[in-house]
């Protein structure tokens, strides 16, 4: 027997001189727990025989139909739904007029003498304890159970079949009447710990596995998209999906992604960089609540706060001004903040803010800050004022140093680090919001948007303004634009489609953005946008293009207590 039971086991198929014959092996293993051992080896010796080939051929062989079987859904129970159900059995109550089956993944093995075996059970972030009493599984002896259970391991997926019970040390279990049956089998030793970053970069799927914090991370993130999405509808806002390909890209300053179609020869096509311009155009067609969460594209570069395919949540709502967004946005807010109580394992917790925020009004906090008046920033003077604000203060002049830019760095430099708990910067320049509606400050008397930026720990958030609806005056603000070209600013033209559309009449509308990602981040308490991203930034994602073929994990990075049969 005990020679028999090593084409059985996962750890020898290393020693097996080809693939085929390592395939069998495990194959062999998946047999022994679904037949019985005393009247199947002779099947099982012939398949070892024969398993090469079979191989030859693309057809499945029964071999293949044996180890991995389908099953009937409806008769298994999920452990979720087993705990809610069951959750109300006292310690040392067992429902034996019930038989519950219920798969999942093992997650731990270990003995008790010779008769009580115990396997961990994980499906869904919820565990349950099967418990295996020799004496009481029907149709066996122990040598087969025995077999059985030396034949599991760790990371194999299985089925159980039994009756609710609640141990005498409280822990909700099922009593197994049947042996475990294989369902699906895991060919690599699973470690306890994956700790290497780069590791755990290139198989993400180990890294969500085997670390509950990736997981609930990816968790909190679909719930983050459900609340706003249900906040939004709540209000009576009805999702779109707009255009991800188009023949050009606005909505915001950025450089696009460049592509081309078999349909259109020779004709450039840009990924969007927003969805702004499409939505507003829904709102002249009649929607006046409308709002849209989906992928942009910017082809710049990738840090700690920045992928360059992104997630963002965009709505337009008709008649309403910035104070309303300003309110709505406070108590989005304050509902997210309570979401990432739910998770244990990422061991933080955004405060939940007390509304209103503080708000910073862009010129004078920038004025106060530099102890020296703005320039007019519509003057011809604007410029080399602001060079010289920068030499006299020794600030570093950035690369491609247009009037949006200086004023960005200058904000980065003296508002957004005041920013910590959650406060609006108020009424920024015109020339940094070329789609809001402007007005003339009533203290600085300079042109400004009717905007707000909400930052929090110093990163933006949510940029929400009152949204220009006059032809004219939006025609001004794409000329100015195309002053201000750069790597990233990169239009040689303004948008007459979206101009003569305008022309139908826009109502006076409040726009709201937010970076999905980035919100993820804060509630995670993450520092890195790969964290909250399946499979991590652009960067990771090339990288698994060029990856070995194989899936196992480096051995440095396994060792003999991070890997085994126990949690």
């Amino acid at each position: 027997m005990s020679v028999f039971l090593q084409f059985l086991r996962p750890s020898l198929l290393i020693r097996c001189r080809t693939p085929r014959i390592a395939v069998a092996s495990a194959h062999l293993r998946f047999y022994s727990i679904t037949h019985s051992l005393s009247t199947k080896r002779k099947q099982i010796a012939k398949a070892i025989e024969t398993h090469e080939s079979h191989a030859q051929s693309n057809e499945p062989t029964t071999l293949e139909e044996f180890t991995y079987p389908r099953i009937v859904a409806s008769q298994n129970v999920g452990l979720e739904d087993f705990r809610k159900t069951y959750g109300y059995l006292k310690s040392g109550e067992t429902l034996d007029e019930l038989s519950v089956t219920i798969c999942g993944r093992i997650h731990s093995l270990r003995t008790s003498g010779t008769a009580l075996r115990f396997i961990d059970v994980a499906q869904d972030g919820h565990w349950i304890q099967a418990i295996s009493d020799s004496s009481l599984l029907s149709g066996t002896n122990h040598l087969e159970v025995a077999a059985v259970f030396k034949g599991l391991k760790r990371g194999d997926i299985i089925s159980v079949r039994g009756r609710p019970h609640r141990n005498q040390n409280g822990v909700l279990s099922i009593l197994l009447s049947d042996l475990p049956k294989l369902l699906s089998v895991c060919l690599h030793p699973m470690p306890k710990v994956l700790l290497d970053e780069q590791t755990r970069k290139g198989n993400r799927h180990i890294d969500f596995l085997v670390n509950p914090q990736p997981r609930d991370i990816i968790r909190l993130r679909s719930q983050v998209i459900n609340y706003i999405r249900q906040f939004l509808i709540d209000q009576n806002h009805v999702e779109i999906q707009t255009p991800i390909l188009a023949e050009r890209a606005g909505g915001a300053v950025a450089r696009p992604f460049l592509t081309t179609s078999t349909e259109f020869s020779g004709r450039e096509l840009c990924l969007r960089i927003a969805p702004e311009l499409w939505l507003k155009r829904l709102v002249i067609g009649g929607f006046d609540r409308v709002f849209e969460i989906g992928p942009s594209f910017r082809n710049e570069g990738l840090d700690l706060a920045h992928n360059p395919e992104f997630t963002t949540c965009e709505f337009y709502r008709t008649y309403a001004d910035l104070e309303e967004l300003i309110d709505t946005t406070e108590r989005m807010i304050c509902g997210l903040a309570k979401l990432s109580r739910a998770y244990k394992s990422l061991n933080f917790q955004l405060p939940i803010p007390s509304s209103p925020f503080p708000r910073l009004d862009f010129i004078p906090e920038l004025e106060a800050a530099i102890n020296r008046p703005v320039p007019d920033l519509t003057s011809q003077d604007a410029l080399p004022g602001l060079l010289q604000i920068f030499k006299d203060s020794d600030i570093a002049i950035p690369h491609s140093p247009t009037l949006p830019r200086l004023l960005d760095k200058l904000s980065a430099l003296y508002l957004e680090p005041k920013c910590s708990d959650p406060t609006f910067i108020i009424n920024h320049p015109e020339c940094l919001s070329p789609l809001s509606k402007s007005f003339i400050h009533p203290k600085c008397k300079q042109r400004v948007a009717a905007r707000a930026e909400l930052f929090i720990k110093g990163h933006e958030i949510v940029n929400t303004y009152e949204e220009e609806n006059s032809p004219t005056q939006q025609r001004r603000k794409f000329i100015e634009q195309l002053l201000y070209r750069d790597e990233e600013n990169t239009a040689t033209s303004i948008d007459e489609n979206y101009l003569q559309a305008l022309e139908w009449g826009l109502p006076p509308t409040g726009g709201w953005g937010c970076g999905i990602d980035r919100l993820c981040m804060l509630l995670s308490g993450t520092n890195r946008i790969g964290d909250v991203l399946p499979f991590g930034t652009l960067r990771n994602v090339v990288s698994l293009g060029h990856s070995n073929k194989s899936a196992s994990i480096p051995s440095r990075y396994l060792s003999r207590d991070l890997v085994g049969d126990k949690l």
